[in-house]
């Protein structure tokens, strides 16, 4: 016997109907032998004869004339379905065991007069959904006449190559993205993780045989091994279905879903995300949506108290104060950072050498200081030319800048809290400036005098 799969195309709408599906060939003649009465040998293996092959004894191989036999008719009456002749379930079984469950393409090419839809549906419909499980109902009785059932098997074979082909849509091609395997090991094809939840779970069957000497004890026991695999396997497919459901798999919609919210945001939604197997994707969504609008009202709240701890009574007037928090916190790090920079030059400027004069000056005078007290030798002025902000400074300013080795955008952010201050209270005293400006007392007392040598503030001292 000679047995052909092929699978359809769109351009084989012209040939023959009954080339659909598994065909059968005479051995001897090649005859096409398909939806005829064969002859099969009963003793070798796949050999089929056509009715005048057999009649005139032909041989061929190690087939003999004499050799037992089987006649094979064409069952194209219904056993489960009307619309499914009895050969057609045959076909749908060898196709199944062939391809495996879930190849249904593969299937329906094997079958050849039904499409992977109708494969995949009567075989769900009839075999796994049926009212005696694990077979089907084999009670079923159908009046129908055989010649009847061909001629509708005829037509819908008529009507399938006549039906206009879909048009193919263009694919686009896989790609390694974070999308599909790289994430966590998954395999997009085969809808797995090479990593599954008790991964070792088939470590105890993989090589368990039921044998006719196993004991009834042995048998016990290899049946509730298998039912704690199958447990386990239970909860491997919950485990998967769950992050199928909730998208887990989209990596760059999460992503950037994730780069919207906060750092407190992404710290409650990590703390609570253990209840999202409690809870059905839409119950979670609303869990987390109330959980957030929460913490914000808290966090409102937070801020209006201590708008009135600090006497606002106006939201406009707590708006200001954010912002002129906010420039506090700027301005003490940019403090922090230009005193880093500024001891960082310094280690890299070179020693000086003194010269002729201030040689002989200083040994001159080496022994008269000896006993005088030490004096702290000021630091040298910052180099301002280049600085971000120095054009929006006087020359005076620049001075000054350059003196206390304070940056003019610091500066800038200096000034601006101190005529602020002095304009809410009508004057501003030393003690006030320093306790607003926290750096260095010494250096918030030149620009506090700057500042009312300039009359841009009055002590309140005097």
């Amino acid at each position: 016997m000679t047995v052909t799969h092929r699978k359809r195309t769109a351009n084989d709408a012209e040939k023959d109907i009954a080339e659909a599906g598994v065909k059968y060939h005479c051995d001897p003649c090649s005859r096409n032998i398909t939806d005829t009465v064969r002859i099969r040998c009963a003793i070798c293996s796949d050999f089929d004869l056509c009715v005048r092959c057999f009649c005139s004894g032909a041989e061929l191989g190690k087939h003999k004339s004499w050799h037992d036999y089987r006649v094979m008719e064409q069952h194209s009456f219904p056993i489960f379905d009307a619309e499914w002749g009895a050969d057609e379930e045959l076909l749908l079984i060898e196709g199944a065991e062939t391809f495996g469950i879930g190849n249904w393409q593969d299937i329906a090419d094997h079958v050849g007069s039904k499409t992977r839809d109708e494969c995949e549906a009567h075989y769900l419909q009839v075999y796994v959904g049926s009212d005696t499980w694990p077979i089907p109902d084999m009670n079923k009785k159908f009046d129908m006449d055989p010649e009847a059932q061909a001629a509708r098997k005829r037509q819908r074979l008529a009507m399938r190559v006549n039906r206009v082909p879909a048009p193919v849509k263009a694919q686009k091609p896989m790609t390694s993205q974070p999308a599909n395997h790289e994430i966590a090991g998954y395999m997009p094809g085969r809808l797995e993780f090479e990593t599954e939840y008790e991964n070792e779970a088939e470590q105890a069957v993989k090589d368990m045989i039921f044998s006719e000497e196993d004991t009834p004890e042995e048998v016990d026991l290899k049946l509730m091994v298998l039912e704690i695999y199958n447990a386990k396997l239970s909860k491997r497919m919950e485990r998967r279905k769950f992050v199928f459901e909730r998208g887990f798999l989209e990596y760059k919609k999460n992503q950037a879903l994730e780069k919207k919210r906060t750092p407190k945001e992404r710290e409650l939604l990590s703390r609570i995300r253990v209840f999202a197997q409690l809870q059905t994707p839409e119950d979670y969504d609303k869990f987390v949506e109330g959980l957030l609008k929460e913490m914000h009202l808290r966090e409102r709240i937070a801020e209006l108290q201590e708008f009135r701890a600090n006497g606002l009574t106006t939201l406009a007037a707590g708006q200001e104060y954010l912002r002129e928090k906010s420039n506090r916190t700027s301005l003490r790090h940019l403090m922090t950072r230009d005193g880093a920079v500024s001891d960082r030059r310094n280690a890299r400027l070179p020693p000086q050498r003194p010269t002729v004069d201030e040689s002989l000056s200083l040994r001159g005078s080496s022994a008269a200081n000896k006993s005088a007290p030490v004096v702290r030798k000021p630091a040298n002025p910052l180099n301002i030319q280049n600085a971000e902000g120095i054009h929006l400074l006087t020359v005076p300013e620049q001075a000054l800048c350059s003196t206390l080795r304070i940056f003019p955008k610091s500066y800038m952010i200096i000034k601006e809290q101190l005529l602020k201050e002095h304009a809410r209270l009508g004057g501003l005293k030393r003690r006030q400036a320093r306790e607003l400006i926290k750096i260095d007392v010494n250096k918030t007392g030149k620009i506090y005098d700057f500042f009312v040598e300039a009359g841009w503030i009055q002590n309140s001292d005097a």
